[in-house]
């Protein structure tokens, strides 16, 4: 793939064209995570409802049935990415990955159970716990410096 970067000074926001063949996947793909980083929002789905959600408003993504879940204070939505997309597009000091199918924010914890031998119960906004998996235990440790 070539990239190429032109400077217009009077350009008032950044315009990304994409040249190519024919319309694939990858193409597709590629337009939208272009689009998702220009607003920083995530396209989420319930049903045929479909809505634009701010990051900082979700407590938790995780797998499901193979498809990725976001959990708000409002409902559990079904987003696009993936969840190491997700890992890699979010805050990672926000967003930290407490086992392989979650993602938590860590703004929405409200509390820690540690006396659980080896794994932490994150208790999230609105009572949800979740709990760490033994692999990801000392990353969060570190993460929240205890």
């Amino acid at each position: 793939m070539k990239v190429e970067i032109r400077i217009v000074p009077e350009r008032r926001e950044p315009a990304v064209v994409i040249e190519a063949a024919e319309r694939t996947p990858e193409v597709e793909a590629l337009a939208r995570a272009l689009s998702r980083q220009k607003s920083g929002l995530l396209t989420a789905r319930q049903g045929e409802q479909a809505v634009f959600l701010a990051p900082e408003e979700v407590l938790r993504f995780y797998g499901e049935q193979k498809l990725v879940k976001a959990q708000t204070g409002a409902g559990v939505w079904t987003v696009e990415q993936r969840l190491y997309e997700l890992e890699e597009q979010l805050d990672r000091h926000t967003f930290v990955r407490i086992s392989h199918s979650e993602i938590v924010n860590l703004r929405k914890v409200t509390g820690l159970d540690l006396s659980l031998t080896g794994t932490i119960c994150m208790t999230l906004e609105g009572g949800t716990k979740v709990y760490v998996s033994r692999r990801y235990v000392k990353k969060i440790k570190e993460a929240l410096d205890l």
